[in-house]
């Protein structure tokens, strides 16, 4: 069969034909139309921005850049002084961050919030700033090398003894929520030991006996229970006078911290 007869010459001058018409109306459109290149934009719009972001729904290239697709430096250029969240402990992290649309996604309507915390993705930037930093040492260099070896090899294994996928489990929990830390550090750094990244709540966790005389082994009292407050109406409202600041099991139930004995839930702070 003759080369000519499988492919329809036709067909592709046809298709030629049509892509140069197009831009050549697209040309004249563009000229004689100063609102075309809006028009277009609208056309390829994916889905509205976030409410944070509305005023920038027609203004596709303050964020977007052509071929390159979204920019860091076009983020930063809007949120570089933003203090409330380069100073804040938990979000502190984002003064070293280069890259931000792995957890800021746009175009999914009004009503959702362009924040997605996904931690896999804060992982591989970790690893790829630490392989990529041209003042690095020979032995930092050989940790990395190191570390993705052991992913390499536990990404796909079950044996790993923690509630956090290998790949998340190379962050350090403490440095975002280290002021979340109920445990006063007693537990020491290893969140990954009972916490997921999903979740902070642990569904099978069971509380000791409510009868435990032994709280202040992991609780520690609210600064109210060491001042006057204490026995002006905490006291009062428990209906026991005597008690002292460490014997909690006389004034609370493990099902809550105001649901107090014979007095029920009782929030006075």
């Amino acid at each position: 069969m003759e080369f000519s007869k499988i492919f329809n010459w036709r067909k592709v001058f046809g298709l030629i034909a049509l892509i140069v018409l197009f831009v050549a109306l697209a040309w004249g459109s563009q000229h004689s139309n100063p609102n075309f290149s809006h028009q277009w934009e609208t056309l390829a719009e994916p889905g509205k921005l976030s409410q944070a972001h509305a005023t920038l729904e027609n203004n596709c290239s303050a964020c977007h850049t052509t071929v390159k697709g979204v920019e860091a430096n076009k983020c930063i250029l809007c949120h570089a002084n933003n203090q409330s969240v380069l100073q804040r402990q938990p979000t502190s992290f984002h003064a070293n961050i280069q890259t931000c649309k792995e957890c800021h996604l746009e175009h999914r309507g009004r009503a959702q919030r362009p924040t997605e915390m996904n931690h896999i993705a804060l992982a591989n930037i970790g690893l790829k700033q630490m392989a990529d930093a041209i003042d690095s040492s020979d032995e930092e260099r050989a940790k990395v090398i190191q570390l993705k070896h052991w992913l390499s090899q536990t990404d796909s294994s079950s044996d790993l003894r923690t509630n956090i996928p290998p790949r998340e489990f190379i962050l350090n929990c403490m440095t975002c929520h280290r002021n979340k830390d109920l445990h006063f550090g007693y537990f020491g750094k290893g969140c990954g030991d009972c916490h997921t990244t999903k979740t902070w709540s642990i569904p099978e966790y069971r509380h000791p006996s409510a009868r435990s005389m032994d709280c202040s082994q992991c609780h520690q009292a609210p600064p109210s229970h060491y001042m006057k407050h204490f026995k002006m109406i905490s006291q009062k409202v428990a209906g026991k006078p005597k008690a002292r600041v460490t014997q909690c099991f006389l004034c609370h139930q493990t099902t809550s911290w105001i649901d107090i004995l014979e007095t029920g839930l009782y929030k006075h702070h």
